[in-house]
């Protein structure tokens, strides 16, 4: 099987868990290359400690067709429509946005049985350039 590279956007609760469930998974056709998170959370802490670039949208943009996957899990509309505004600028027609509800379908087919947390939604306002919305 191909390996697909993934990057996450936003590390809040919904994301962190996500990323952490990924991890612990055994499949070397998956490969998370990047993400993206300004606020301190427990996600942002674990890339790094995983050695996962954190990057700006603008960088993760630049990546090209070496993403094959972006999950947006910021849960804030502004950040989703830039990712595609800027996917779009790019000439980019390779890297595919994954939404919130592709990622609680994957969670339910390789997680233990536990939930995917849920996103306390505020208006996207509270959050202009913050991805850590949960």
């Amino acid at each position: 099987m191909e390996k697909q590279t993934i990057a996450i956007v936003g590390l809040g609760k919904v994301g962190s868990a996500f990323l952490e469930e990924l991890l612990g998974q055994s499949n070397p056709s998956v490969e998370i290359v990047a993400v993206v998170e300004s606020a301190d959370t427990t996600g942002r802490a674990l890339a790094k400690a995983r050695g996962i670039k954190n990057l700006s949208i603008d960088e993760l943009i630049k990546m090209g067709d070496e993403l094959d996957i972006l999950f947006d899990l910021s849960d804030v509309t502004a950040v989703r429509q830039e990712l595609r505004d800027k996917l779009r600028v790019s000439g980019n027609r390779h890297t595919i946005i994954a939404t919130e509800n592709i990622a609680r379908m994957i969670w339910t087919l390789i997680s233990s049985g536990t939930s995917l947390p849920s996103a306390q939604a505020k208006p996207d306002t509270d959050y202009p350039r913050g991805y850590a919305r949960d």
